[in-house]
């Protein structure tokens, strides 16, 4: 452990400069506080005029901030520098001007990074497609079990910012950081990152699956300790064979199976480390039980291990590994049990809105039957369907693209029975229910992984999550 690493950026002035932040929301108002504070003269540029911008506006209008409602597009005259939301897509005329102009373009995690202190805290860092807020929550109990003054920061909720300038003094910083957010993070070099898994998401912010690939790869850029990559995602191997570290950094695979020398694996229900124990062609540490994981289906199981394998590479001890597990409790809606009612669970991973996720929940259990649908954002089951086919007992489709599900049901598991509920309206969740409870026998279970988004029908999948629950413990209720 230690910092002997090298910043790839010269620290910036900002006292005068003219610096414009491209949107407000969560990342753009801070960033603009943030700014004024250091002296620099601060337009922000925002592409919509709703009532919330007016607000965020007049707030910081009221401090010396000059801000453009509807104008997202035109650069502003003299800019020396823009930082802008992660969201902002990069073909955005304002990035065209900026290019044009020579003007550096940097997202709230670059500023974050280029504003750290001498004695900053080291960043361990994970992305990836599905499993980051977990793994990044399960890093953080580990580390504070191992008695480091830590947070779980970035994409997570706690703004960097806020982590890097606040009065708290932290170790280390467990930080999940997105696609977007890499994108424009060109300086960052982590203590150790992971990229957890890649499938086809966002591409429509990307413009290809490479773009997309590319930036989740910035992740392990100057790394100085560990690049932990999934042993089971070979996209994740090449990103680390492609990045330049720092001399002596290590790849670092997890594996459900049997690890190899320099990975973390399972042996007999136990979750064991023969990367970072001496000689370790032959030992190996045991880490934690499969019992210890909350819960222990197989794609949690692979977070733990990504977890694990970045606090060891920070020198943590093998016990606070077990111990921060065990100390762990998943947020809401990701494979939350909710009851067992007439021998079947039932169990709420709302919070799977996409293929790849639903895919990893649909894995964990056997059989099943499948609540599912909602918004498909351009997303194909066919993979999913017959990966998952064995499985099903039976499939619930709710929303605006369950038509897409059906098909493929009906093209890779055309035994499987099939409700189609062509409904949208707030009962419909409990006809799913009800549906769901029909067709389900002693020992199956009852899972809703939609493998889409909510907004069709629901504000968010929390909210998707809490109308399941509702129902289910209407059934068990009715039953006492």
């Amino acid at each position: 452990m230690g910092s002997g690493q090298v910043i790839s950026s010269e620290p910036f002035d900002f006292q005068g400069k003219r610096v414009t932040v491209a949107g407000l929301g969560v990342s753009g108002v801070p960033a603009a506080k943030v700014l004024h504070g250091l002296g620099a003269i601060v337009t922000v540029v925002n592409d919509g005029a709703d009532e919330r911008a007016r607000a965020q506006a007049a707030e910081l209008e009221a401090l010396g901030v000059t801000v453009r409602l509807g104008d997202g597009a035109t650069l502003p005259e003299g800019t020396d520098l823009i930082v802008t939301a992660p969201g902002w897509q990069p073909d955005k005329p304002l990035f065209a001007a900026a290019k044009q102009a020579g003007v550096p373009v940097w997202g709230d995690v670059e500023l974050a990074w280029r504003l750290r202190g001498p004695d900053a805290a080291d960043w361990l860092a994970v992305t990836g497609t599905n499993g980051k807020t977990t793994t990044v929550q399960m890093l953080a109990s580990i580390l504070k079990a191992a008695g480091l003054r830590t947070a779980a920061v970035g994409n997570i909720g706690v703004s960097l910012l806020d982590a890097v300038l606040g009065e708290e003094q932290y170790d280390v910083l467990a930080v999940e950081l997105s696609s977007y957010q890499l994108h424009w993070a060109p300086s960052l070099r982590a203590h150790s990152a992971a990229v957890l898994n890649l499938a086809p998401d966002h591409l429509d912010w990307h413009g290809s699956m490479e773009a997309y690939a590319a930036d989740k790869g910035r992740i392990y850029e100057g790394n100085r300790v560990a690049c932990v990559y999934n042993v089971a995602d070979k996209a994740t191997e090449d990103l680390v064979r492609e990045a330049d570290v720092e001399e002596g950094c290590r790849a670092i695979g997890f594996t459900l199976g049997t690890p190899g020398p320099s990975q973390l694996g399972v042996v007999e229900g136990i979750l064991v480390d023969r990367a970072f124990v001496e000689n370790r062609q032959k030992n190996a540490q045991e880490l934690a039980e499969v019992a210890d994981v909350n819960p222990p289906a197989p794609h949690n199981i692979a977070n733990a291990l990504a977890a694990a394998a970045l606090a060891r590479a920070y020198g943590v001890p093998a016990r606070a590994v077990r111990d921060g597990l065990r100390a762990f409790t998943p947020d809401a809606h990701r494979i939350a049990h909710v009851a067992d009612v007439d021998g079947v669970a039932w169990i709420d991973d709302s919070k799977a809105t996409n293929t790849h996720a639903a895919e990893a929940s649909l894995a964990a259990y056997d059989p099943i039957v499948w609540i599912a649908g909602g918004l498909a954002k351009g997303a194909t089951f066919d993979e999913l369907v017959a990966k998952s086919a064995k499985r099903l007992r039976a499939a619930v489709l709710i929303g605006a693209d369950r038509a897409l599900i059906r098909e493929a049901l009906a093209r890779h598991a055309p035994e499987v029975p099939v409700v189609d509920l062509d409904r949208t309206d707030t009962g419909a969740m409990r006809a799913a229910v009800q549906e769901a409870r029909r067709l389900a026998q002693p020992g199956d279970t009852v899972l809703l992984a939609p493998a889409c988004a909510s907004m069709d029908m629901f504000a968010n999948y929390n909210k998707r999550g809490d109308a399941f629950a509702d129902a289910v413990r209407e059934l068990g209720s009715a039953d006492g």
